[in-house]
């Protein structure tokens, strides 16, 4: 059997859209690029589901704890990364929830300097500091009451798992 040619793969995030009062929860990053700001996000991580990703990205980047309940869309984008000139796409899960407890003392993830509430007016007079327009785009689907059931995903066993090699042999059996 011929070598499979390189396959182009996306980054996959996770992004929570947290909102309380009317004010959205957003975290200030210093990047290559600036301050900017985002939803709580962070890339999937190996043995992970995207709700378990989005848990623990909250965790990090903002010291709450948090309660994925629907999904709210998935999101995808492409830019060239300032430093290296590199063509990156994202393919984005972005999640509602409940909001938990605040664990004081815990540090923010690194390149996070801040988390801030903004409502959506906020939001939209500010996008040109976003790290990606799909922040706006989600927080308005959310604000659509765009929702889709976390029951849509399911992850087999074998994510949690490491992988056997499969011999050539039974693979074609």
């Amino acid at each position: 059997m011929p070598a499979m040619p390189n396959r182009w793969k996306p980054n996959v995030t996770v992004a929570a859209v947290i909102e309380r009062d009317g004010r959205f929860l957003l975290v200030e990053e210093d990047t290559a690029d600036g301050l900017r700001l985002n939803t709580p996000a962070g890339h999937l991580d190996p043995a992970e589901t995207p709700a378990q990703a989005c848990v623990r990205e909250v965790l990090e980047e903002t010291a709450h704890s948090f309660t994925p309940t629907a999904l709210v869309g998935v999101y995808m984008n492409r830019f060239v990364r300032t430093r290296t000139g590199s063509d990156i796409t994202y393919l984005r899960f972005s999640f509602t929830g409940d909001l938990g407890a605040f664990h004081a003392g815990r540090p923010l993830d690194h390149g996070v300097l801040r988390t801030l509430w903004m409502t959506l007016e906020e939001l939209e007079a500010s996008a040109d500091r976003h790290r990606s327009p799909m922040v706006l785009q989600s927080v308005r689907d959310y604000l659509a009451g765009q929702r889709f059931g976390l029951d849509m995903f399911h992850a087999d066993p074998s994510l949690f798992t490491k992988p056997q090699p499969t011999s050539v042999l039974a693979a074609a059996a």
